[in-house]
C-alpha cells in the first residue's frame, strides 16, 4: 500500500508563527514520509483491526515540536527531526497510541464533562492510561515514560474518568498528546478544513468501521484483542447512553438553574447610585451554588459502589466549577449519621447499614447554613421519598444498582419533581 497515496504530507507554520511558502516547502522535504509509512505498516501488522483509522490523517509537519500530536479533526502533526531520531517501532507504536485517543473520543469526552485547561494536564494522563493500559502488544515501544493505570495509582481495566476522579497525578511530564486528547487547541493545529482534516461524518464512520473490524478479530481468534478495545467496540456498535455523561448534565442544568435565579438586593449598593445620590439602587446579584451530597448508606447498599460513585460525583462537580475546595456529605439510613465538609471523599466514612430513609435524609439536607441549592443524592432508590419537593432546591438522584429496585414484592419509585440518572456501574 503507498502510504502517500492514502495520506497528504503538509508543511506547517509551527508554534512559533507564520513561515513563507519556501519554508514550508522546504519543512515538507525534510519530512521522512518512506519512514512514516513504514511505521503505519508497522502498526498495521500488530493491529491490523485500526488498518483504516491508523491511514486516515494527514501529517502535517511541525519543526521544532519535538514530538508528535493530533488535533480533533485526526491531523497528524509531527517534527521531522523527531521522524528521523525515533525508531521505525517507536514512531508505530505512538501511531497507535493517538489513534486510539482519536477513535474514543477523548476530546469529546473531556469536553462533555465540562473540563477547561485547568483540568487538561490530568485528564490526558487518565485518557493515556485508558489507551496505554490495552496497549498489549510486547513489541510496542513508546517513546519516553509510558503511564499506566499503576502509574495514578488505579487498578486497570478503567475508564478515564474513573482514572481522572480516583487518580493521584503527581507524575512526571508525559508528552504532549494535543487537542485530539483534550480539546485544548494548541497553537500548531490548523483551523477548520486546512491541511486536510477529516470531517465529522467521517470520523464517525471510521470508528464505527473500526469497532465491526475490533469485533470479528477477536471472534475470529485470529489474534489477542484487549478487553479495553472489545468495550469500546461494542458501545460503538451498540450503544449505551454513558451514566457519567448524563449525570453531568442533570448536576450542570441544575446549578444553571440556580445560577439563573438573579434577583436585585440591598445588601449591596448598586454601581450606578452615583448617578442618583439620593436614591439607594439596589444590585443584581447572582447567587453561588451551594451543593451538598446525600449518601445512603444502608445495608441494602454495596458500600465499595458508593465510594466509586461518590468518586465520580466529586470529580465531575469540580469539572462543571463547584465543590473545588470544600464538600459537603451527608450518611443517612434510616437517620442521618454524618454530615461532614471534606476536600476528597476518601475522608467521608459512609457508616450506616440499617434501613433507608431519604425524607430524614433531605430535611436534614434542607437544615444545613448556608443551605444547598443543589443536592445530589446517591442511592438504590430503596427509600420513601417526601411528598413535595424540598423548596429551593434542586434535587439529582443517582441511582445505584437501578436494577436490582424490585425488591420483598415492593417496587421502589423516584419522585417525579427530581432528576434522575440510573448508574450502571458496569459501564
Amino acid at each position: 500500500m503507498n502510504d502517500d497515496a492514502h495520506v497528504g504530507f503538509v508543511g506547517s507554520s509551527g508554534p512559533q508563527g507564520a513561515r513563507s511558502a519556501q519554508k514550508a516547502e522546504t519543512s515538507r522535504s525534510e519530512l521522512d514520509t518512506a519512514k512514516l509509512a513504514s511505521a503505519r505498516l508497522w502498526a498495521l501488522s500488530r493491529h491490523p483491526y485500526l488498518s483504516s483509522a491508523l491511514f486516515a490523517s494527514t501529517v502535517v509537519a511541525v519543526p521544532g515540536l519535538d514530538g508528535a500530536t493530533v488535533d480533533e479533526a485526526w491531523r497528524l502533526y509531527v517534527d521531522p527531526e523527531v521522524v528521523t531520531r525515533w525508531s521505525v517501532a517507536e514512531l508505530g507504536s505512538l501511531l497507535v497510541h493517538h489513534t486510539g485517543h482519536l477513535l474514543r473520543d477523548h476530546a469529546g469526552r473531556a469536553r462533555s464533562l465540562g473540563l477547561g485547561p485547568a483540568q487538561a494536564d490530568d485528564w490526558a494522563l487518565a485518557a493515556d492510561a485508558e489507551i496505554n493500559d490495552d496497549l498489549s502488544h510486547p513489541d510496542l515501544r513508546l517513546p519516553g515514560e509510558v503511564v499506566l493505570p499503576a502509574t495514578l495509582g488505579c487498578e486497570p481495566g478503567r475508564l478515564a474518568e474513573e482514572y481522572l476522579h480516583l487518580g493521584d497525578f503527581r507524575t512526571p511530564d508525559h508528552h504532549d498528546c494535543g487537542s485530539g486528547a483534550d480539546a485544548q487547541p494548541r497553537p500548531w493545529e490548523l483551523a477548520g478544513d486546512a491541511g486536510g482534516g477529516v470531517p465529522v461524518g467521517e470520523r464517525e464512520m471510521l470508528q464505527c468501521q473500526t469497532a465491526s473490524r475490533v469485533v470479528d478479530y477477536a471472534r475470529s481468534g485470529r489474534g489477542r484483542v484487549s478487553a479495553g478495545w472489545r468495550r469500546w467496540a461494542e458501545e460503538v456498535l451498540e450503544p449505551a447512553v454513558d451514566w457519567r455523561r448524563v449525570l453531568a448534565a442533570e448536576i450542570r442544568k441544575g446549578i444553571t438553574t440556580v445560577a439563573g435565579r438573579a434577583d436585585y438586593s440591598y445588601r449591596r449598593p448598586s454601581r450606578r447610585s452615583g448617578a442618583s445620590p439620593d436614591v439607594v439602587l439596589p444590585a443584581l446579584e447572582r447567587p453561588l451554588p451551594e451543593v451538598a451530597v446525600l449518601c445512603d448508606t444502608s445495608g441494602s447498599m454495596d458500600g465499595a459502589a458508593l465510594a466509586r460513585v461518590l468518586a465520580e460525583v466529586q470529580g465531575l462537580l469540580r469539572g462543571v466549577g463547584v465543590g473545588r475546595s470544600r464538600l459537603r456529605v451527608l450518611a443517612v439510613d434510616a437517620s442521618v449519621h454524618t454530615t461532614r465538609q471534606v476536600h476528597d471523599v476518601r475522608q467521608v466514612e459512609l457508616v450506616g447499614g440499617g434501613g433507608t430513609d431519604m425524607v430524614a435524609g433531605i430535611e436534614a439536607a434542607s437544615r444545613l447554613r448556608p443551605r444547598p441549592s443543589v443536592l445530589v443524592v446517591l442511592t438504590d432508590g430503596m427509600t420513601p421519598w417526601p411528598g413535595e419537593a424540598p423548596k429551593g432546591m434542586e434535587v439529582v438522584i443517582g441511582l445505584v444498582g437501578a436494577e436490582e429496585q424490585a425488591r420483598g414484592g415492593q417496587v421502589w419509585s423516584t419522585p417525579a419533581w427530581a432528576r434522575t440518572v440510573h448508574l450502571d456501574l458496569a459501564a
